[in-house]
């Protein structure tokens, strides 16, 4: 099992604080989705795990280690993989040059999205934006990584691509943790860790199931577990 968390992790982008001393965890193999708004800090706390932003006070922690001071390319050495929201392909590559990166041999990819086996000499920066979601999230599923972030997987993607990339993601054997401005349709009543953040602080944390009894609720009758 792989366990990988902030603890009372605070980030700030000058005067401004995006993180207030947020605690959220994940476990793998298994899908832990961190919601919110534009604006939440979601995207932050992605980044603040994978060490593309520093925390300004709290910690990482992955497999019982403090990682807080481990720079962004020794996580990805160890096992860390970050799929950004946007600029996650090389442009300027063609789409089997990005997937040679990842992986010699790239069948793996082509399985998990035939679309790219007729695309594989096109440069990837004249894809669409589905396209290119479904490079990038190749790449990391090519990468075999112990830690999967991905910011948006489904942007961009047809309902029916967008169903096959989360049964991806809910089958890899590793601890995935998706950033998402809403829970996903697919995820309803499946397994799945819900952590919701609202102007840079935990509000809700619990299983997906629970997220959807609250939500359906309303206001009166949500209660947080964060």
């Amino acid at each position: 099992m792989t366990t990988i968390s902030l603890r009372r992790a605070r980030v700030r982008y000058g005067p401004l604080e995006a993180l207030h001393g947020i605690t959220v965890a994940a476990h793998g193999p298994g899908l832990t989705v961190l919601l919110g708004r534009n604006g939440s800090g979601r995207t932050t706390a992605l980044r603040a795990l994978a060490g593309a932003v520093r925390l300004s006070a709290g910690a990482v922690v992955w497999d019982g280690a403090d990682v807080t001071a481990v720079p962004a390319h020794e996580r990805a050495r160890r096992g860390l993989c970050l799929v950004p929201e946007r600029q996650a392909v090389f442009g300027s590559l063609t789409v089997r040059e990005n997937l040679e990166l990842a992986a010699p041999s790239y069948d793996v990819a082509l399985d998990a999205y035939p679309r790219l086996e007729g695309l594989l000499a096109r440069r990837a920066g004249t894809l669409s934006g589905g396209e290119q979601r479904m490079l990038a999230l190749s790449r990391a599923l090519l990468a075999r990584a112990r830690v999967v972030l991905v910011d948006e997987p489904a942007q961009g993607m047809s309902p029916a691509v967008a169903a096959r990339t989360y049964e991806l993601l809910s089958g890899l054997d590793a601890c995935v943790i998706v950033a998402e401005q809403r829970l996903p349709p697919v995820l309803r009543g499946r397994a799945a860790l819900v952590h919701e953040l609202r102007r840079g602080a935990v509000v809700f944390s619990g299983e997906a199931g629970e997220y959807e009894l609250r939500t359906a609720a309303g206001p009166t009758g949500s209660s947080s577990s964060a």
